[in-house]
């Protein structure tokens, strides 16, 4: 059986381990996800805990509505539709599951690295164009040079040139 949690019955935001200060909603500089533009899922997992995960409600199930949120800046926004385009659903929901863990809260907090991460990424600039510049002529001559060679080494494997015999 899945529930579905309301903001009203949402535990405390959980600390990003190691970094004091830090908010775990962060994404780049000052842009935070709103807490309140994400929901979550719980449900069964698979994999360790033995019996326990039979009864517990471990995995967890981020979504952000990429689509409709205000909280990210126009710019970022577009950037990250097209670079998670494989990952959202048809509405431009991004989803984030997480199961690795015994603990419904450090699977929660996995699931929140992980879409904090994914957005990061995804409305992050572009890298510089790079600059064509001139091969120079000393590294061209070497090629060349260094080609010769390998060519006279590989006639002079050639047949006739002193046998076995």
């Amino acid at each position: 059986m899945e529930r579905v949690s309301t903001p009203a019955h949402r535990p405390a935001r959980p600390a990003a381990p190691g970094r004091r200060g830090h908010s775990p909603y962060a994404i780049r500089g000052a842009v935070e996800l709103p807490e309140s533009e994400l929901r979550w899922r719980f449900s069964r997992s698979s994999g360790p805990g033995g019996q326990h995960v039979n009864t517990s409600d471990t995995q967890v199930e981020l979504r952000f509505d990429l689509a409709a949120t205000s909280a990210l800046p126009a710019a970022w926004k577009e950037r990250a539709l097209g670079r998670l385009a494989g990952r959202l659903t048809e509405e431009g929901v991004l989803i984030v599951r997480s199961s690795g863990h015994r603990s419904q809260w450090r699977n929660r907090e996995e699931a929140l690295r992980r879409m904090a991460g994914l957005l990061a990424e995804a409305s992050a600039p572009p890298p510089k164009a790079r600059r064509e510049r001139k091969v120079p002529r000393a590294v061209v001559e070497r090629r060349l040079r260094e080609k010769r060679h390998r060519a006279e080494l590989k006639r002079g494997r050639g047949r006739g040139g002193g046998g076995w015999d």
